[in-house]
């Protein structure tokens, strides 16, 4: 068993082309010996965003604090207002990108699975697991 407080893990800032004013936790990932699932926790700052972008994986969102809005559907253009307590299904490949539009820090937790199978390169690490 695991336990551990979110403070314990450090934040790193998303180092990714498009992202904006948000930091990340890897909370569980494959170092803790999770097998199946990571569990990140997000932080974006008022006026931040994620990269808009779509990859071989699914996301299950749960917000935490804050106000926001997700960009998803086929085109990434479907929008729809988020705030504390809602989640958030993302199949894979679907175009997508979570946008702060409060004043506070937009907190959620995203769980993704620790590999995926990308066909012609077989299983693969997910990025931040």
């Amino acid at each position: 068993m695991l336990v551990k407080k979110v403070e314990q893990v450090a934040a790193q800032p998303m180092a990714i082309e498009g992202a904006h004013k948000v930091s990340m936790r890897l909370m569980i990932g494959r170092d803790d010996g999770a097998p199946h699932f990571a569990m990140r926790h997000f932080e974006v700052a008022p006026g931040g965003h994620t990269p808009r972008h779509r990859h071989n994986y699914e996301h299950e969102v749960l917000v935490l604090e804050g106000r926001g809005e997700v960009a998803g559907g086929a085109d990434g253009n479907d929008i729809h207002p988020i705030g504390a307590g809602d989640v958030v299904f993302l199949p894979a490949q679907e175009l997508h990108q979570f946008r702060n539009t409060g004043t506070g820090v937009l907190q959620f937790l995203c769980l993704v699975p620790t590999t995926f199978d990308c066909a012609a390169d077989g299983e693969q690490p997910t990025p931040g697991s």
